[in-house]
């Protein structure tokens, strides 16, 4: 069964507080070759049967619309992976 994976990051212009206590603790680890640090949402979405373009429009309203805070989130990718892969990073 294929799956779609859904990336959600916080829009450029809004502080993310997640990911400055991350960049903090990289910091404080002693790794200074990191300039900053954005934490985003990951959402696998697995499919029973093939993935066509209305599954994808389907996905692409879910993540506009369910997934994501329009105000603070941009959906900034869809795509699908095989299955080997899908299982290879569970």
């Amino acid at each position: 069964m294929p799956t779609i994976v859904v990336e959600v990051m916080p829009k450029a212009e809004l502080l993310d507080p997640q990911g400055k206590a991350v960049a903090g603790a990289l910091g404080r680890l002693g790794k200074t070759t990191f300039s900053g640090v954005r934490v985003g949402k990951r959402f696998e979405i697995t499919v029973d049967g093939a993935v066509d373009a209305a599954v994808l429009a389907e996905v692409q309203e879910l993540a506009d619309t369910v997934l994501s805070n329009s105000v603070i989130e941009d959906v900034v990718g869809i795509h699908v992976v095989e299955e080997a892969a899908a299982a290879a990073s569970n």
